[in-house]
């Protein structure tokens, strides 16, 4: 079977410019209108056909493939709150090889977004949630009725201080997208701001090399670090009205333990100003390892850097 442009006969072809979105509908719709299994004998009608009206996501798996059955639920999700903006054709490409080799397919699962019989875009493995939206951000209008991600709830909990809740969201993200090892992150960070140590270096060390050596896990290591050595609050509470730079240098390990970075630098770029060489340097060593566990490119490490080298030179 050859796979056509239904317009021009001539094999399928990515456009002159990819840059165009088309906007959503938020039609109310069930799975059927919106969710198909596609194979030879409906592929031309469904993907080709059927995209000349309204976009296509082609998402090609294969029975053997854990990342298959992990993204599927992924972009059904997606395809519903979508709402009819786009169809999702799942695919079998280790059962139907002729059509996989035309379209190119050398490993699954394999994403394309097709629209007016042309090929868009495409990617391939199974792509965390977040980044999933982003690139269907590119060409298609997000639904204006979509409530907030549980990701954005979740992140939404740690900020109020309801750690109990964020941490059952993310408990149910890593449920929902086993392979998206960010949301063992976001839940080791909660368990630091529960002071559950051992609990979060058991899930960070359990991690994918690349992601247990990142800024983001060495952040959370270093927050760990901080609360095992700052003060209680009933210490800091302690100290009353004192003003000393011990005063204050426990104060501001106290606030980074409680993950307010931008307070604590602060606190320790003004106890600098105050007294250079309080504990041995300890202002400016502690200052460098708020900057590791932040990452170089983070806003907070560019401009407090500066200010600490300013101090310095």
């Amino acid at each position: 079977m050859q796979i056509v442009d239904p317009r021009t006969g001539s094999p399928m072809a990515p456009p002159d410019n990819s840059s165009q979105r088309q906007s959503g509908t938020t039609a109310s719709v069930d799975d059927s209108q919106i969710i198909v299994n596609v194979d030879m004998s409906n592929f031309q009608q469904v993907v080709l056909e059927g995209s000349l009206s309204t976009p296509v996501l082609l998402a090609s798996w294969g029975p053997s493939s854990e990342e298959s059955r992990n993204l599927a639920p992924v972009l059904e999700k997606l395809a519903r709150e979508y709402a009819g903006a786009f169809i999702l054709a799942h695919f079998n490409a280790e059962e139907h090889t002729q059509i996989a080799g035309q379209l190119g397919i050398r490993s699954v699962p394999d994403v394309k977004l097709i629209m007016q019989g042309q090929l868009y875009d495409h990617f391939q493995g199974a792509l965390p949630e977040r980044q999933i939206r982003e690139w269907l951000g590119r060409y298609l209008e997000a639904p204006e009725a979509a409530g907030e991600t549980t990701e954005e709830q979740a992140k939404a909990a740690l900020e109020a201080g309801d750690t109990a809740t964020a941490k059952a969201l993310y408990q149910q993200l890593i449920e929902e997208q086993p392979s998206d090892h960010e949301y063992r992150i976001d839940l080791a960070n909660v368990l630091a701001a529960e002071m559950d140590r051992q609990q979060a270096l058991e899930i960070l060390d359990n991690l994918p090399p690349e992601h247990r050596d990142g800024h983001r896990a060495r952040g959370v290591r270093a927050r760990l670090d901080f609360v095992q050595e700052a003060p209680s609050a009933e210490e800091v509470e302690a100290l009353g009205d004192r003003d000393d730079s011990e005063a204050r240098f426990k104060r501001a390990m106290r606030t980074i333990a409680d993950g307010d970075y931008e307070s604590g630098l602060e606190q320790l770029i003004e106890l600098m100003k105050r007294d250079r060489n309080y504990n041995d340097d300890a202002p400016r060593k502690t200052l460098l390892r708020v900057f590791d566990a932040l990452g170089n490119d983070h806003p907070l490490t560019v401009s407090y850097r500066r200010r600490m080298f300013t101090l310095l030179y």
